[in-house]
């Protein structure tokens, strides 16, 4: 996910101090119903053989090629001295895997598949993730420059706080840029908040929030959250003094549409559509209230 190749699931830490522990319920549920399928199609341990050797064996030729390239790019090591120290295991891997290969109508094919599958959603992912980003960019508004415009126009102003919630600070977000374009108001307190996770277990509670005055009316608030904390976003920002009782929390609903001139064919739109639908939501996953939630639709192809 941190990486850009699945969409957000809900993760739970398991540990203080280690970032790797985590457990991840959807995943875990997906790891039953395929456990589940494997036992009842090949039925016992004598038949699951030739999955097995194809799934290790495939395993061990993947971490060589890996080990390669963090020893050449990570490491610095050059080149020609990398592939020297990996090539004789990686050719003593690729001699397993090809004699496994012989297996592959009796059962190697399932590890196959299901390898070729979560490579296609995580290219398909992060393919789709790119576009939007592309079609975002060209569509970007600087925030200096909204504001600027927002407070000197004839905006009608209405009373209260609002929060818009941005993963680019330094641009409008959707949500604010459709609010004032097509119901032409402007609340008299506005927060452009990003959420950052930081490389720490905990954030204290006087880091946990940084507020930068960008105009009268316009601020930017940055909330932080340790990768072992379960985002609240209500308890950070009334902790803050932010939530005056009056704070509603804008949200921009994108409104994906697959068509066949984007950059995907169409089969790949539906798949990343299907994906971005089983996102865990937004306002779920910073524990905000729905009652105090408002979104903004904005229709994009794909």
């Amino acid at each position: 996910m941190q990486l850009g190749l699945l969409p957000r699931m809900r993760v739970l830490r398991t540990s203080e101090t280690e970032k790797g522990q985590i457990y991840i319920p959807r995943v875990n549920w997906w790891l039953l119903v395929a456990v589940v399928f494997v036992v009842v199609l090949f039925k016992s341990s004598s038949g699951l053989a030739a999955a097995y050797g194809i799934a290790v064996t495939g395993d061990m030729v993947i971490t060589a090629c890996l080990l390669f390239v963090v020893a050449w790019k990570v490491w610095r090591w050059s080149p020609a001295v990398a592939a020297a120290v990996i090539a004789p295991f990686l050719l003593i891997e690729v001699v397993f895997l090809s004699a496994n290969a012989l297996k592959i109508l009796h059962g190697g094919w399932v590890p196959l598949t299901i390898g070729a599958a979560l490579v296609t959603a995580m290219w398909t992912w992060r393919r789709g993730s790119a576009l939007i980003a592309e079609e975002i960019h060209r569509r970007r508004v600087p925030l200096s420059g909204f504001t600027q415009m927002a407070e000197t126009g004839s905006i009608q102003r209405v009373p209260g706080t609002a929060m818009f919630l941005t993963g680019t600070p330094g641009d409008t977000p959707g949500a604010l840029m459709h609010n004032v374009r097509h119901n032409r108001v402007l609340h008299a307190n506005n927060f452009i908040l990003h959420v950052v996770t930081e490389d720490l277990p905990r954030v204290a509670d006087a880091e946990r929030v940084s507020v930068k005055k960008l105009s009268g009316a316009f601020s930017c608030v940055t909330v932080r959250f340790g990768f072992t904390e379960l985002p609240d976003l209500p308890r950070a920002v009334g902790a803050a003094g932010l939530d005056k009782g009056d704070l509603s929390y804008f949200l921009t609903r994108r409104v994906l549409v697959a068509s066949p001139e984007t950059g995907m064919p169409v089969w790949q739109d539906r798949l990343y559509i299907s994906m971005a639908r089983a996102a865990t939501d937004a306002s779920r996953y910073f524990r905000i209230p729905v009652d105090r939630v408002v979104e903004i639709g904005a229709r994009i192809d794909i």
